[in-house]
C-alpha cells in the first residue's frame, strides 16, 4: 500500500487486517526521557525547542529509539496556530502556557488572521519535512493540532483554565461572536494540517482537549461543528495515498455516535471510556485508538502487562485498533515501565489477527 517499512499504524486506521495491533503513545516525545531533557536545556526553552526544526527532529525521533513503536508524531505544542496569530504565547514554569493578549472583545476577534503555515509556522513546516527525511520510512509520521474549540479556551482564558468562565461566558453571552473566533480557528487549523500533510505527515490528528467540558449541546454546536469543518477542508489523498484522520476530544465517550459522523478515520478514546462498549457503539464506522489509564504506567511492569491484556481482550479480534494511552504520558513515568507496555502489545496482539 505504501512505500513505508512498517505501515500497520495506517492499516489499522484504515480497518485494513493487519498481523498484530499497532501501538504508539501521546506525548512519546517528552519529559520522561533523559534524553529529551538534555535537549531541553540544550534549546534554553520549551518554546526554543518547538521552534528549532532539528532539535523538533530530535526529540521525535528519540522514543524510537527506545521503543518499538509503530509511529513517530511531530513534537510540537496545540498553542503554535494562536501563537502564530499574534497573541504572544509564553510559558510560566509550574502553570503552563499564557497569552500576553487574551482575545476577549469582538475587536479582538476581528483582527486575528488566519496565519499562511509557510509563513508564521514555517518552523512546524520545516520540521515535518525534516523528520519524514530522517525516519527514511520506517515508521509514519503523525502530524498533529489543537482543535478550534481547544485553542479558543486558551485564547479567551489567556493560558490554561478549570472553570473556563471567560471562554463559556462568551459563549453564552455572545454565541454568534464565538462562531465568527471558531470559524477563523477551524480555517486555520485545516491549513495548517494541510501544510504538514503537504510536508509528510502520513496521518493527521485533532487533540479536543478540552471538549468533555461543554455540556452535550454545547459540544455539538461549538466543538464538533468546527471538528468536522476541520475535517470538510483536508487534504488527505497524496500521491494516490491515504492520509487517515484521528479525532480525540478527552471526556467525549457521551458523544461517541456523533463523533463517528464527523468524517474522521478514527477516534481516539480518553481511559474513562469502555473500549469494548466503544466498538460496539461505533466499531463498524471508525478505528478506535486507545486507551490505558496514564497513571497505570506508575505500576510494576507485571501488572502493566495485565492493564494492556485486559484492553487488548476488551477490544477483542479484528484490525481497527491501534493502542495507546487514553491521554498523555506523565512525566515522571519509569521509561522502563513504557518499555513493558510495548512489548506486551506486541507479544499479545497477534492472537487478535490470526486469519480464520
Amino acid at each position: 500500500m505504501t512505500s513505508l517499512k512498517n505501515d500497520i499504524f495506517i492499516k489499522a486506521l484504515l480497518k485494513q487486517p493487519v498481523d498484530r495491533t499497532p501501538v504508539w503513545m501521546m506525548r512519546q516525545a517528552g519529559r520522561y526521557l533523559p534524553e529529551y531533557r538534555q535537549v531541553r536545556e540544550q534549546a534554553g526553552s520549551f518554546l526554543k525547542l518547538c521552534t528549532n526544526p532539528e532539535l523538533a527532529c530530535e526529540v521525535t525521533l528519540q522514543p524510537l529509539r527506545r521503543f518499538d513503536f509503530d509511529a513517530a508524531i511531530l513534537f510540537s505544542d496545540i498553542l503554535t496556530i494562536p501563537d502564530a496569530m499574534g497573541l504572544g504565547l509564553y510559558f510560566t514554569e509550574g502553570e503552563g502556557p499564557k497569552f500576553k493578549y487574551p482575545v476577549r472583545t469582538a475587536a479582538d476577534i476581528d483582527k486575528l488572521p488566519v496565519p499562511d503555515p509557510e509563513v508564521g509556522l514555517r518552523y512546524v513546516v520545516d520540521a515535518v519535512r525534516l523528520i519524514r527525511k530522517n525516519l527514511q520510512g520506517s515508521v509514519p509520521l503523525i502530524g498533529f493540532s489543537g482543535s478550534p474549540w481547544t485553542l479558543a479556551t486558551y485564547m479567551v482564558e489567556g493560558g490554561s483554565s478549570k472553570s473556563f468562565q471567560n471562554v463559556k461566558g462568551l459563549m453564552y453571552e455572545q454565541p454568534g461572536l464565538m462562531h465568527i473566533m471558531l470559524d477563523k480557528l477551524a480555517q486555520s487549523v485545516a491549513a495548517y494540517l494541510n501544510a504538514q500533510i503537504a510536508a509528510g505527515a502520513q496521518a493527521v490528528m485533532l487533540f479536543d482537549t478540552w471538549g468533555g467540558m461543554l455540556n452535550s449541546e454545547d459540544y455539538l454546536e461549538f466543538s464538533l461543528h468546527y471538528a468536522k469543518q476541520v475535517r470538510a477542508l483536508l487534504k488527505t489523498e497524496v500521491d494516490g495515498l491515504r492520509v487517515p484522520t484521528i479525532l480525540f476530544t478527552k471526556g467525549g465517550g457521551l458523544w461517541l455516535e456523533s463523533m463517528a459522523d464527523a468524517g474522521y478515520d478514527a477516534l481516539g478514546l480518553d481511559w474513562q471510556t469502555d473500549i469494548r462498549q466503544a466498538r460496539a457503539r461505533v466499531g463498524g464506522k471508525v478505528a478506535l485508538q486507545g486507551n490505558m489509564d496514564p497513571v497505570a504506567l506508575y505500576a510494576k511492569p507485571e501488572i502493566i502487562a495485565e492493564k494492556v491484556k485486559s484492553i487488548l481482550d476488551k477490544y477483542g479480534a479484528g484490525s481497527g485498533h491501534v493502542f495507546n494511552l487514553g491521554h498523555g504520558i506523565l512525566p515522571d513515568i519509569n521509561p522502563e515501565h513504557v518499555k513493558a507496555m510495548v512489548d506486551t502489545v506486541r507479544q499479545y496482539s497477534p492472537i487478535y489477527h490470526q486469519s480464520i
